[in-house]
């Protein structure tokens, strides 16, 4: 019996670590699928590997970059990682030397996001990527107000988040580039050690950045004549590219500066074959923004060796890929201009709007009701103005009205507008001009369109000075003033007394009265009457319905 109960115990016994072990292995398993669920939503460490090896390949083969990147693009959703993706996408195009498909990339990137809604490392990347797009089309006073706007953010050189720090770097990187195109190479070169400064972080994109900073800062030794210094710093840079994970476009770049060195010494030789070693590393692969400096470099080289073959050769394909490549940086420009008057506002110095929004708001609230207050007082002001000149027009309609109609002549002297003004010409030819004025009014040749003071004193035999004056004086405006009032005074009579107008177009109107255009006669009948024609018809229209 005691045998059996001892035999049952180790039985329970089994069983029960038998279960622990199964919910042991199961607790295990379960805890698991958690971490790999929960790794997987945070997946910024796995996509920050992803993107530096999509930056990697910038360097390697721009196609090979763009492949890899857009395959990332569609597997991944993130509107974030899908930004950082296409500014990588746009760079490698511009190194391509197509601008136009970069900016494409780029209009692309900023028509699907919310900039504010973002963080701030992406909205710091979207303007660095826009200082870049300038620069790559030649634009480098643009990129470079962009980029002090952005390098005066206290928040953007803090130097706590490595990501910020690398855009912060390739920031003063890009600014030294723009001072070394004005020929400021000391603020080049100090660029460029703030640009090390923030290019701490162990890997690869800053690795290859610090390398490039290498190759510029040589660049503008040499422009400042520390020709051995500079070729010093070329060497032991190309070495460093060499081993540098199949970096092509290093490679050539550090060639193709250190040719320079060669080719300030005289020694035209060495300095081709420098160059022909830097073209081997990128023959095939199209860094055709490179490429063009390298062919340019060559042509020279060999020229002056007095190689002709090769120099017609190198010539000649920098002169094709030249031409390219204006043209496409020339679309580019048109663009990327276009791209920008409907979103700069986006794009530029968000940061500091964002701090001054409060005060930009209540600027903007204080500028509205200013701007409103004048408005309305030049309505006002402008209606005003436009009412005394319609109550004028009409009571001069009702004095001529009174005048048609035979009223006493001391009436008719009691209303007349205008004073005579002295004038040279005798009192009995001033008569006889005016006479025949008056004739001339009641035949209404004023409504011809071809009338001028010159076929006026033609027709009545009048000298054309005398005219003039006689007009002036007794009119109280010169010849266009007196006949596009007569034509305007006729034409709204005829709308006044005759229905049938109030149904023609006003175009049919204006050519009626001798008016050249549409536009001359709306203009000169709100001149005279203070109102447009459409107006004073509905006026019109209205007066007769009541």
């Amino acid at each position: 019996m005691r045998t059996d109960h001892n035999e049952a115990v180790r039985k329970n016994k089994k069983k029960s670590l038998f279960y622990q072990n199964t919910l042991g292995k199961n607790i295990k398993f379960l805890f698991i699928i958690l971490c790999s669920v929960f790794i997987k939503g945070q997946s910024g460490p796995d996509f920050s590997i992803l993107a530096d090896k999509a930056f990697q390949k910038l360097y390697q083969n721009p196609d090979e970059c763009i492949n890899y990147s857009q395959s990332l693009l569609i597997s991944d959703q993130n509107p974030e990682h899908r930004i950082v993706l296409q500014n990588i996408i746009s760079q490698a195009y511009a190194m391509k030397g197509d601008y136009v498909q970069s900016v494409n990339i780029y209009s692309q990137k900023e028509d699907s996001r919310e900039k504010e809604k973002l963080s701030y490392f992406l909205q710091i990347a979207g303007d660095y990527n826009l200082a870049d797009q300038y620069q790559n089309l030649d634009l480098y006073n643009q990129s470079q107000q962009i980029i002090s706007s952005l390098l005066a953010d206290y928040k953007l050189l803090k130097g706590d988040n490595p990501e910020i720090n690398v855009i912060t770097g390739k920031l003063y990187q890009l600014q030294a580039l723009n001072s070394g195109i004005n020929r400021n190479y000391d603020d080049a070169l100090k660029n460029l050690i703030k640009s090390d400064h923030y290019l701490s972080f162990n890997n690869q994109e800053n690795h290859i950045l610090k390398i490039e900073n290498r190759i510029f800062r040589a660049s503008f030794l040499m422009k400042q004549n520390k020709l051995e210094e500079a070729k010093i710093i070329l060497e032991t840079t190309a070495v460093m590219a060499e081993k540098s994970k199949d970096y092509h476009f290093l490679q050539a770049l550090a060639y193709e500066n250190l040719s320079r060195y060669y080719f300030l010494k005289e020694d035209y030789s060495t300095a081709a074959g420098v160059l022909e070693k830097g073209l081997l590393k990128i023959e095939n692969i199209p860094y055709n923004s490179l490429k063009i400096k390298i062919y340019e470099s060559l042509s020279k080289n060999y020229f002056a060796l007095r190689n002709d073959e090769k120099y017609h050769q190198y010539n000649k394909l920098y002169t094709e890929l030249r031409t390219k490549i204006d043209s496409n940086t020339k679309e580019g420009i048109r663009y990327i201009v276009k791209l920008v008057e409907t979103n700069q506002n986006n794009n530029l110095e968000f940061q500091k709007q964002k701090q001054l929004k409060k005060t930009g708001l209540i600027s903007a609230g204080f500028l509205i009701i200013i701007i409103g207050l004048l408005a309305y007082f030049l309505f006002l002001k402008s209606s005003h103005k436009d009412l005394k000149k319609q109550s004028e027009f009409f009571e001069k309609q009702k004095k001529q009205e009174l005048a048609s109609q035979n009223i006493p002549k001391e009436t008719a002297a009691a209303i007349k507008p205008l004073e005579k003004d002295p004038n040279k010409i005798s009192k009995e030819k001033e008569d006889e001009i005016l006479q025949k004025l008056e004739d001339w009014e009641k035949q209404q040749r004023y409504l011809d369109k071809s009338m001028t003071l010159s076929m006026l004193s033609s027709q009545m035999g009048v000298n054309t000075k005398y005219l003039s004056e006689v007009i002036n004086s007794s009119k109280g405006k010169n010849f266009n003033g007196y006949i596009n009032e007569l034509r305007i005074n006729h034409i709204a009579r005829l709308l006044k007394t005759d229905p049938a107008y109030l149904n023609y177009k006003v175009s049919y109107l204006a050519e009626y009265s001798g008016f050249s255009s549409h536009s001359a006669f709306t203009t000169v009948f709100k001149s005279v009457t203070g109102m447009s024609p459409n107006v004073y018809i509905q006026k019109i229209s209205k007066n007769r319905t009541l």
